[in-house]
């Protein structure tokens, strides 16, 4: 399978100009709630922005349902820390997202929609090997606490971008995930440079800098530690250990 920067299939710029328009360039109209999700997420359009309006999904920090385990109103930061590591490591493919902080009803992340099928995970876990292993291995890293079935969007080219990176980056072990299929399989050689990159990256590169305006200290000293865990030549991909291992409902 070809590498390449997944989340930023058409190269730099054009991902750095979606990025500044959902910063905050147009107006950004919210359209109406998308129902489903335990926080509030709204459906918005950018305006203006031919030819007919780029759509986002935006998720104010206020918005977000209180937890027992993540502090609340840093949700939204944890989406964008996850969209900023995955175009270093180069997958697996997210929307462009950032911090927006006017818009409606505060500050909060705005993803760029994805406009997909009914597929998931669950209707392809047979095929695409590597873009599941890509995703696996990125939920380790972020110590992912919710990857249902549903967070994998089909696109219209047959593209699989992954959404919704809230409960991600605890300092606490928290991996829960449907994609246990790689379970005690060493890392694969084709992402070790990858990861390699990232972890330079996050110990003195730029993207040091941009987490530390998202994650706390103790949670960017965790995110270094899993990099370095799974380079170890001893590591393999984790193994559920309870029902609590994967995420309810799983879609």
């Amino acid at each position: 399978m070809a590498r390449g920067r997944s989340s930023d299939p058409g190269g730099r710029a054009p991902v750095e100009k979606t990025e500044r328009l959902l910063a905050g360039l147009p107006d950004l109209k919210v359209l109406g709630l998308l129902h489903g999700s335990s926080n509030y997420t709204f459906l918005a359009r950018l305006e203006p922005h031919p030819p007919a309006g780029l759509l986002a999904v935006y998720k104010p920090a206020r918005g977000e349902s209180p937890l027992w385990d993540f502090e609340a109103g840093t949700l939204y930061q944890r989406e964008v820390a996850a969209y900023e590591l995955s175009k270093v490591l180069g997958w697996p493919r997210i929307p462009p997202t950032v911090v927006r902080r006017k818009a409606p009803h505060g500050v909060g992340a705005v993803q760029q929609f994805i406009e997909a099928d009914h597929r998931h995970f669950l209707d392809e876990q047979s095929k695409r090997r590597g873009t599941w292993e890509q995703v696996a291995l990125f939920d380790v890293i972020v110590n992912n606490a919710d990857r249902k079935s549903g967070h994998c969007l089909f696109d219209s080219k047959d593209d699989v971008w992954v959404i919704d990176h809230g409960l991600t980056f605890h300092v606490d072990q928290k991996l829960r995930t449907v994609i246990w299929d790689f379970s005690g399989e060493a890392l694969p050689p084709a992402l070790c440079g990858d990861v390699e990159r990232a972890l330079a990256e996050v110990e003195k590169g730029r993207l040091a800098k941009t987490l530390d305006r998202l994650l706390n200290p103790a949670e960017v000293r965790l995110l270094k530690r899993r990099l370095r865990g799974v380079l170890d030549p001893a590591w393999r991909f984790p193994e559920p250990t309870s029902a609590w291992s994967i995420p309810w409902p799983p879609v």
